[in-house]
């Protein structure tokens, strides 16, 4: 028999949204999908989801284009702003998957939360992952400063889930797909197997999570009766700021079940 459920669903989201310490958001994000799991959780979506999740007072977020340059890679500052940068996309991405439920759950059937909050779980583990990388190198997430665009995309698209699922997990995530591939191999490069190791868990990880997100993406369009592609690209030409460039990682995003009939038409070439 599963516990008591004294608490909501939207309720422990919204709590762990609140949240700001790191490490205590990890904990929270992994104790929500764990209560859900266990039907310690109602589902029901009684509370209002905030505007902006809350964070620890550093890192120091910064525009774009105000971003320190990275130095050089394989230089011992140049690895700790690469992981330090993955870090931060990491933390934002626990707020994304909690949000995504909280936000969007009570209309969405019921394992549109349970496979959100699993991606909350993943993000979770990820963070952590790459706070303990950081740490053996003689550094933490806060030391230097962090991209302030990454929940940008989250708040523009906070009241259509539509748009969320297109932008956020079949844009935003679908990147990661492209750009850590070539990532890993310098990493391997530099003879780093701990960080080759993460990086292929978050690679791995990544593909499921565009998939689930492109999952849900199809599934309402077809309820909806769009086409599934043009309504995509509907949307995110609506909705996205950036450009949709290649190179593509076109085996992982055919893995993720987004094929070239969703992004290649929208493909910016450069």
């Amino acid at each position: 028999m599963s516990a008591p459920q004294s608490e909501s669903l939207a309720q422990a989201i919204r709590a762990a949204l609140l949240t700001g310490p790191a490490r205590a958001k990890v904990f929270a994000a992994r104790q929500v999908a764990r209560d859900w799991r266990l039907g310690r959780l109602a589902a029901v979506y009684d509370v209002a989801m905030p505007d902006r999740p809350a964070r620890p007072a550093r890192p120091e977020l910064l525009p774009p284009g105000k971003m320190p340059k990275r130095g050089k890679g394989g230089s011992l500052r140049g690895r700790i702003a690469l992981w330090h940068s993955l870090a931060h996309i990491e933390f934002v991405a626990i707020n994304l998957a909690l949000d995504m439920v909280g936000r969007f759950g009570a209309e969405m059937p019921r394992a549109f939360a349970d496979d959100f909050l699993s991606v909350a779980a993943d993000e979770a583990m990820h963070f952590a992952l790459l706070e303990r990388k950081l740490a053996s190198m003689g550094a933490f997430y806060g030391a230097l400063p962090a991209h302030a665009g990454l929940w940008e995309s989250a708040h523009a698209t906070r009241h259509d889930v539509a748009a969320r699922l297109a932008v956020v997990p079949m844009v935003l995530e679908a990147r990661g797909l492209d750009v850590t591939p070539a990532m890993l191999d310098r990493v391997r490069a530099q003879g780093d197997a701990s960080g080759a190791k993460i990086l292929q868990r978050i690679l791995d990880d990544e593909i499921r999570h565009v998939g689930i997100g492109t999952r849900h993406f199809v599934a309402q369009a077809t309820r909806d009766g769009f086409d599934p592609p043009k309504r995509w690209q509907k949307l995110v030409n609506h909705h996205f700021r950036g450009a949709i460039k290649p190179p593509f990682n076109d085996s992982a995003r055919s893995a993720a079940g987004l094929s070239r009939d969703f992004y290649g038409a929208l493909a910016v070439l450069t």
